[in-house]
């Protein structure tokens, strides 16, 4: 199969999926940026899972962007750039932002009231910092909670 096959493939099952639904191709991309945004970081939930995320929406919308610029040199109909552009903008708005705001939709780290101590050399006060409380993991409750039910 080759490229253009590809391409025209991807360019009538998009065309499909316009009509199935009744949605808007703008619509599409941005419902489309969302739910891979989403599925990537509820998959990827270590360290760095927003970026990866907006990466993989990054990386489908260029993809489809080059497919659809691949499709529209198979059938002579070139559409100026901005056209592509306007796609990978509304397919990337709403993904950015949540990679903005991800930051605030983290749960923190608790604090305890305990403190550390510890003395600057040159000085005679100790200063404290807050310590990051560990989460206890015991079967206790878990025990208890099946005794009581």
């Amino acid at each position: 199969m080759t490229l253009i096959e590809i391409a025209s493939l991807f360019e009538a099952r998009k065309i499909s999926l316009i009509d199935a639904t009744g949605l808007d191709k703008d619509a599409l991309h941005i419902y489309f940026g969302l739910a891979l945004f989403l599925f990537v970081r509820l998959v990827w939930r270590w360290r760095g899972g927003w970026v990866i995320a907006w990466l993989a929406v990054l990386a489908m919308a260029c993809g489809g962007e080059w497919l659809d610029m691949t499709a529209e040199v198979g059938r002579s109909a070139i559409q100026p750039d901005a056209a592509h552009w306007h796609d990978i903008w509304n397919t990337m708005f709403w993904p950015t932002v949540l990679l903005l705001v991800g930051r605030w939709l983290q749960p923190g780290v608790r604090t305890s009231d305990a403190t550390a101590a510890s003395v600057e050399p040159g000085s005679d006060a100790p200063t404290t910092f807050p310590v990051a409380e560990a989460p206890v993991r015991s079967g206790e409750n878990a025990e208890r909670r099946l005794e009581q039910a």
